[in-house]
């Protein structure tokens, strides 16, 4: 029995040691850029719609003074109606955190738009998306009417589903019939969430280009490998408001 032992002890000893493997725990590609930025939505009492946007009109050049503007749509279509929408970019969050206290001692922003409106707001809701490192916010070269659509994708990141999301949207952005204006990936707020905005110059080129895509092997394609990953998905139709940057 000792014979057996001692024999056994030197087969293991002589065994090579199984390289020990670490993961990461990256889910994509890494955020090196401390840009985000801030969706808003703002659910109105259906009758204050008006005057809500046009206080805002009138005071948001208070607002624009602290940080940067990048849109701001009253929501046509999608969900729930009475609703506005907009984005403002942030350097980073110590950014935001300065924005957010210089706003809270800006006595005519308070007195004159913040006080007043407050009661006209029925909900509010916001997140923090970074823009996928493969995407800069692009101008559209004039006036129309913009599109969220915003895709739920399972659990794992961009790792799992980056990839074929991005060949799904650039098999539309291939076809011409809308100009992708930006693509984020949600840090704060629902996780695994992506959301494409889009400019149509209306939305009858909407409709058509739609049917155009929906007829296209190369976009039935990717969007079918895309929807391997995806849970579900949800869009709304943006009117820019006349004071908004993107129109």
């Amino acid at each position: 029995m000792l014979a057996l032992r001692s024999g056994l002890t030197r087969a293991l000893a002589a065994r090579p040691l199984a390289p020990k493997v670490c993961s990461s725990f990256a889910t994509g590609p890494r955020q090196y850029d401390g840009t985000f930025y801030e969706f808003r939505t703002y659910y109105l009492k259906p009758s204050k719609m008006s005057e809500f946007l046009e206080d805002i009109k009138k005071n948001i050049h208070l607002r624009t003074a602290h940080s940067e503007l990048i849109g701001f749509w009253s929501v046509e279509f999608g969900g729930r109606v009475n609703k506005v929408f907009h984005i403002w970019k942030y350097d980073n969050f110590a950014h935001r955190t300065e924005v957010r206290k210089a706003l809270a001692k800006n006595k005519e922003w308070q007195e004159q738009f913040l006080i007043p409106n407050l009661p006209l707001i029925d909900k509010q809701e916001w997140e923090i998306s970074y823009l996928v490192p493969w995407c800069k916010i692009e101008k559209p070269p004039k006036e129309g009417v913009y599109e969220l659509v915003s895709f739920q994708m399972k659990p794992g990141g961009p790792a799992l589903w980056g990839d074929a999301f991005q060949r799904a949207v650039n098999s539309h952005v291939n076809l011409n019939y809308a100009k992708l204006v930006g693509v984020f990936h949600t840090e704060y707020g629902v996780l695994n969430r992506v959301h494409v905005l889009w400019w149509h110059e209306s939305p009858d080129s909407r409709a058509a280009g739609r049917h155009q895509s929906h007829e296209d092997p190369r976009v039935v394609a990717a969007v079918r490998e895309s929807a391997n990953h995806l849970v579900s998905q949800q869009n709304m139709l943006l009117i820019p408001t006349s004071f908004s940057p993107l129109k």
